[in-house]
């Protein structure tokens, strides 16, 4: 188990790891230990909003760190294959020229654009947080990690191929199960920390877990990583919106 741990944050995270084997045993379970990437994600979150609070940091710097974090600790994995979805989605293509664009590796127009409307739309959103609704965003970098892990291991590949379909394939038949029973405690955390935030919070998620499917199958023919990586930043996005909107009429 600590080697699954270990695969999952050389994989996902930017966070140093010791140096081991990658054997399948050990891959079996990594996808269970995802969310606690997320978790550590979560956690950097509340100490670093903290700071900015001690030092009295004005919004701008307060709201850049916060935008800047996730990327930095997890090297930006995630948001390159949100990228690379919407360079293949706004071209318009045919379905197999769009899985040729997610495996390109240049960057197209649409990334570039798409890009900085979501770090912008995202510092705007973080500058109108408080303390008291940074949980409710810790919490989703588990629950979006809990959702695109299950989604690997359920949902239809576009391809026989790639890191979607390798980690559904390393992953055991229990994984899912695993998951399942995160994603119980992770929905029990949110209705524990407020029933009606949390709620729509959940709500968010599942939403972004629907069009994720939808637009997967109808437009790519199933999911790949870059798709999991879309859907992680779509859903980790929606609840931030979520909770800032909530916050701000209620």
């Amino acid at each position: 188990m600590l080697k699954s741990l270990i695969i999952a944050f050389s994989t996902y995270s930017r966070i140093p790891m010791p140096k081991i084997e990658w054997e399948k045993k050990s891959m079996k379970y990594s996808m269970c230990f995802f969310p606690l990437v997320g978790a550590v994600i979560g956690l950097f979150s509340l100490m670093a909003f903290a700071v900015m609070e001690k030092i009295h940091a004005g919004k701008i710097l307060a709201a850049a760190v916060m935008a800047s974090l996730p990327v930095l600790l997890t090297g930006g994995i995630h948001f390159d294959g949100f990228l690379d979805t919407v360079d293949a989605k706004s071209s318009y293509r045919p379905k197999e020229e769009k899985l040729r664009i997610l495996k390109d590796p240049h960057t197209g127009a649409f990334a570039i654009i798409y890009g900085i409307v979501f770090f912008l739309l995202s510092f705007g959103l973080f500058s109108q947080i408080h303390f008291k609704t940074v949980p409710f965003i810790s919490l989703g970098y588990i629950y979006s990690r809990i959702l695109s892990g299950l989604s690997v291991t359920i949902l239809k590949k576009a391809k026989k191929e790639g890191m979607a379909a390798s980690s559904a394939e390393a992953a055991g038949k229990s994984v899912k199960w695993i998951l399942l029973a995160e994603l119980a405690f992770c929905i029990t955390g949110y209705l524990v920390l407020n029933p009606f935030s949390g709620a729509c919070c959940i709500l968010a998620g599942a939403a972004c877990f629907l069009h994720y499917k939808n637009m997967a199958y109808c437009v790519f023919g199933g999911i790949t990583g870059d798709l999991a990586g879309y859907f992680l930043q779509v859903c980790e996005f929606s609840i931030l919106a979520v909770v800032v909107v909530e916050n701000l009429v209620f």
